[in-house]
């Protein structure tokens, strides 16, 4: 390693420290992430009433989900520089303390505008928590035990999701759409003063300079991309203030940027986002087999509500019920993968669970105007059960392929293509399914089966991306991998 490699980053204990306090550090992040990434998914259920009182459009509605993920875009490629330059209860602080406040605000929010702002700041907290949260487990668990921890955080990024829209709906349908914030609200309170507590001051954080271009190129190549590609779907139906090409332009071009930048500063050892970890052949492997897998998950969870709402003419809380199985049941299973992962190492288990996708999919793929309602639950138990098999071995594979100055760095870049590789999910599906629909109403098909025609086309094109995962997974590694020095 050169005299010039970045310094591990801050982190509050030995990985050799799982015990005791540290095993309570962890549970209260796994429980402040839960409730940061539930909040995530809230929105979908509480947009009608929220038009109603505000008195705003549906595409002015949609900003309280656009803004969240385009904050979240921009400020999680930033989580690598902050993991470093800041103590971990610095940032545990700053991130739970903004979605604290954020949290608060939204549940008194008098205005559109003030509910959006609120919304910025409780993705501003989210945005570092789960990087936070694995560089936390990579760095105070010991590498035979990483999957049954690694196992947790994919409950948190199963489950949670999941439980949102139903949680949203039960509450909303009880005391109107304020409650989800005010239920919130003392929960995230009480996971700040404990978590508080229990995180020492740790290491003082290394002097890295912050780089005021790496950050600007990071919002308009992250930014760019993330707003682009949600806004196609929207634009195939046409009404638009900005035609999608002209943001994913600049997103890409900001993104080739922003990448010669790293690069450039990563001779200094000053990188803002190292992006060292793609040298590491489980690092990049995981990341694309998992791109592949988030991609079908956020454009199943897109189009099924569509699917139920629209073509099968279910309430919104119901929706919310029949895909809370599937989720539930990865969470379930998260734990369970995670000590088979310890044992057995990556492959054995992601090349049934890519089949096993690949089969849910194709069973989505038969959804008609007239289908059963029980296919759907069992369809969506078989793709979650799928993803369990495949999300946790990749995450703890590719991050522990990484020497431990990497851990922060790696981190950020999976939570990254995670949220891009949604967006893109989104994008694709929603414009699949809305051209396919045009062109089943201009073949003379109503509404209602144009719908289910659209939907059906997605399905088929995210059953064949599943195929690229099948194929990559005969590429991970059997067995941990040591990590090599970073060069």
């Amino acid at each position: 390693m050169s005299a010039r490699t970045p310094a591990p980053p801050p982190t509050p204990a030995p990985a050799s420290d799982a015990g005791g306090k540290g095993m309570a550090l962890i549970w209260i992040l796994l429980a402040g992430a839960f409730v940061m990434v539930l909040n995530e998914t809230v929105m979908g259920v509480a947009l009608p009433p929220l038009m109603a009182e505000f008195g705003v459009t549906a595409s002015a509605g949609q900003w309280l989900t656009t803004a969240f993920m385009l904050v979240m875009a921009v400020l999680i490629p930033m989580s690598g520089f902050l993991l470093q330059r800041f103590t971990a209860r610095t940032i545990f602080v700053a991130a739970l303390g903004l979605f604290t406040v954020g949290t608060a605000v939204a549940a008194f929010a008098p205005a559109f505008s003030v509910l959006v702002i609120a919304r910025v700041a409780q993705a501003a907290g989210t945005a570092v928590i789960m990087p936070l949260l694995s560089t936390t487990i990579l760095t105070r668990i010991p590498e035979g035990r990483r999957g049954r921890m690694m196992g947790l955080i994919a409950i948190v990024m199963s489950a949670a999701p999941a439980l949102g829209p139903t949680f949203s709906g039960l509450l909303i349908t009880a005391f109107g759409w304020r409650s989800v914030f005010i239920a919130v609200l003392p929960i995230v309170v009480i996971v700040l003063i404990v978590g508080a507590l229990l995180i020492g001051r740790g290491e003082r954080g290394k002097a890295v300079k912050f780089d005021v271009l790496s950050a600007l190129l990071s919002v308009v190549a992250f930014g760019g991309l993330v707003y682009g590609l949600g806004s196609l779907g929207q634009a195939a139906d046409g009404g638009v203030p900005v035609p999608p090409a002209l943001p994913i332009a600049a997103g890409l071009i900001g993104l080739a940027l922003f990448v010669w930048r790293q690069l450039s500063l990563q001779r200094r050892g000053t990188a803002f986002l190292d992006l060292r970890p793609f040298k590491q052949r489980p690092f990049w492997v995981g990341i694309v087999v998992i791109s592949v897998v988030m991609l079908s998950m956020f454009g199943s969870l897109i189009l099924l509500p569509i699917y139920m709402q629209n073509v099968l003419g279910l309430s919104p809380l119901t929706t919310g019920l029949v895909v809370l199985p599937g989720g539930l049941l990865m969470g379930l299973a998260a734990p369970f993968v995670g000590a088979l992962f310890d044992k057995l190492g990556a492959r054995p288990l992601v090349i049934p669970g890519a089949v096993v996708v690949t089969i849910a999919l194709v069973l989505l793929t038969q959804l008609t105007v007239s289908s059963p309602v029980w296919l759907v639950v069992v369809a969506m138990l078989v793709l979650n059960l799928g993803i369990a098999f495949m999300m946790t071995p990749l995450m703890t594979s590719s991050l522990g392929a990484l020497t431990p100055e990497l851990y922060s760095h790696g981190s950020a870049i999976f939570s990254t293509v995670q949220q891009l590789a949604g967006a893109v999910g989104t994008a694709v599906f929603v414009t699949i399914m809305s051209l396919s629909s045009a062109s089943a109403t201009s073949a003379g098909l109503d509404g209602v089966q144009a719908t289910a025609q659209g939907i059906h086309s997605a399905f088929v094109v995210a059953a064949l991306s599943s195929l690229v995962a099948l194929v990559l997974a005969f590429f991970v590694p059997k067995k941990r991998v040591q990590p090599e020095a970073a060069a």
